[in-house]
């Protein structure tokens, strides 16, 4: 199972190159720092924490 690189912050919808900072949360809802940041690092569809998204080499 790989993760999805999701490309656009769901709340903001700034575009994210799968090389950039993003957070994400185990549902790979996917957030731009400055979301995340706002929103405590806490996903607002499920409630669950946000952590950095792993970048892919």
């Amino acid at each position: 199972m790989t993760l999805e690189m999701r490309e656009v912050c769901e709340k903001c919808e700034v575009g994210l190159a799968a090389d950039d900072d993003a957070f994400i949360c185990s549902y790979e809802c996917t957030f731009c720092p400055d979301c995340a940041e706002e929103m405590d690092t806490v996903c607002p569809n499920c409630g669950g924490e946000l952590v950095a998204r792993p970048r892919r080499g």
